[in-house]
């Protein structure tokens, strides 16, 4: 049977991304401050008006609605009002990650056939390079915060454009496409629809709790989904006041946090463990922090537990995929009676499978205890359209019921709340049992010696995967052998390591999640 939320179905609205985001502040809201970037305030009234002489200026250049625009910037107040910009005008803006090299930059512009792309100085050179090899000439590109022979942003808001007289239909019309492996392989362009966006933030406010009383530190990047969708579009549709950071420097983290008085804080693991371990949070302020989601790839609940213990805050898990827009669950605001390994319950609007990964059958929800573990499939109105010109890909992952097949691993309990176990592709399969690497990675993070730690499968000398894991020491006294015995005490037989390296850092993305990728190589 189908597991459904336990939450009753909210309205989605016809609407575009920028019209439910933007167009029904009251006139108190919009003297209220929205983005706080450095030493300079945006009010709500000032962003919008940003955003319509953006979109404006961009019609002027010949940008037209089903257009494709790239946006290739840091969190910043510029980066509001030219993503909304961009969607106002009726194009689609393809978000671009920021570590990005010029040959990946060239590869999402040609495959997604972009007119015009936004830059900003410090990221010109591999944009630059990028566009001109897709034949883009250096007036239908804009550096934000100026160079000679650019456009930038001031410009365009200097020309006091009148927004165009746009039309399109939200539930087909593309706001996004944001570049992701998905389950596996090569980054595909992920369709989501004006829809898709307004869905998710309508479906997110009923758990997600945000109101203009908080103050939000944005420093996960607004080119991932999680950020777009969460950080920005929520926090400005709930009025709250947005922080922005152009990327993640603990020092500075902190003190903005003390100094801002932030309340909300939307992390991924790898900030949780600073939060959690690093020496310098004792020396701030953080008391005004009420509430820490963790999100983009798994949080132990030892983790958890230590940040929530240490910030004296509630600390809790949502769950997505970029081909969800890309929140599916979430812990509720009023739940601090589940465990903080839970990613919480599906949203309003969606229904989820789990299917056994060996037979196919459907694991249902127990009337008392854990489930087996299953892959999770959703449906609901925020899944993407597809894969953009890869329909073997789109037929792959969403299947003909409108069900995503997410390609990780999870159980769910008897009260309807839901566990990550692993992703399927990552499972190490050692003498045919299933050794999840997330479940080690979760064990290791719990030595005194280990600062961050990542597993994954290698063959061994007769061909057997076996799990091997890196490791960043906390000191210089972590033995090796030592530690793979202290694991193997606290494990199954199969699920003990059997490799251990040490490593100065573990590669991850700018969203949290592990490169396993670059560990293999």
């Amino acid at each position: 049977m189908p597991i459904v939320s336990p939450y009753p179905d909210v309205d989605i609205p016809d609407e575009s991304v920028f019209d439910y985001v933007l167009a029904s502040l009251t006139p108190d809201e919009l003297r209220t401050v929205a983005v706080v970037d450095g030493d300079r305030t945006v009010t709500y009234g000032e962003l919008v008006e940003q955003v319509l002489r953006v979109a404006g200026a961009l019609a002027a250049r010949g940008v037209r609605t089903g257009d494709v625009v790239a946006l290739h910037a840091p969190n910043s107040a510029a980066f509001a009002a030219l993503f909304h910009g961009i969607l106002r005008a009726g194009a689609t803006v393809t978000t671009v990650n920021s570590l990005y090299t010029a040959d990946d930059i060239r590869r999402q512009l040609a495959d997604s056939h972009a007119v015009f792309v936004v830059t900003v100085s410090v990221l010109k050179e591999p944009m630059l390079a990028a566009a001109h090899a897709v034949g883009l000439d250096d007036d239908r590109i804009v550096v934000a915060d100026g160079v000679e022979g650019f456009r930038s942003f001031a410009d365009l808001l200097a020309e006091h454009r009148d927004a165009p007289d746009v039309s399109f239909d939200p539930s087909t019309h593309l706001a996004v496409l944001p570049y992701s492996s998905g389950t596996t392989g090569l980054a595909k362009g992920v369709m989501l629809t004006h829809r898709n966006l307004v869905a998710n933030v309508a479906q997110s406010r009923v758990l997600i709790r945000l109101g203009p009383e908080d103050v939000v530190a944005a420093v996960l990047p607004f080119f991932h989904i999680y950020g777009l969708t969460v950080l920005l579009n929520l926090a400005l549709r709930q009025r709250a006041r947005l922080v922005t950071l152009p990327r993640f420097d603990l020092a500075q983290y902190l003190g903005t946090v003390a100094t801002q008085r932030c309340t909300y804080l939307f992390v991924a693991p790898p900030i949780a463990l600073a939060l959690a371990r690093h020496p310098l949070v004792a020396e701030h302020d953080l008391s005004s922090v009420h509430t820490i989601l963790s999100g983009a790839a798994p949080l132990s609940s030892a983790l958890a537990d230590a940040v929530a213990e240490r910030l004296g805050c509630r600390v809790v898990q949502g769950y997505g995929m970029t081909e969800m827009s890309p929140v599916s669950h979430a812990v509720p605001a009023d739940r601090d009676d589940l465990p903080r390994g839970s990613i919480g319950v599906l949203l309003p609007n969606m229904v989820a499978r789990l299917i056994d990964p060996g037979d196919g059958h459907e694991i249902a929800i127990p009337s008392d205890g854990m489930s087996a573990p299953g892959e999770l499939w959703c449906q609901g109105p925020n899944v993407m359209v597809g894969y953009l010109g890869d329909d073997a890909a789109t037929a792959e992952t969403l299947d003909g019921d409108g069900f995503l097949h997410t390609g990780d691993i999870v159980t769910v309990d008897s009260g309807g709340a839901f566990y990550v176990i692993d992703r399927l592709k990552e499972l190490i399969k050692y003498h045919g049992y299933q050794v999840p690497p997330a479940e080690l990675e979760a064990l290791l993070l719990t030595h005194p010696g280990v600062l961050d730690a990542a597993v994954i499968g290698v063959s061994d000398a007769d061909g057997e995967e076996t799990p091997k894991a890196f490791v960043v020491r906390s000191g210089d006294d972590l033995d090796p052998d030592a530690l793979m015995a202290w694991v193997a005490e606290r494990v199954a037989p199969h699920k003990k390591i059997r490799q251990v390296e040490l490593v100065d850092a573990i590669p991850k993305s700018s969203s949290g999640k592990i490169l396993r990728k670059e560990l293999r190589s």
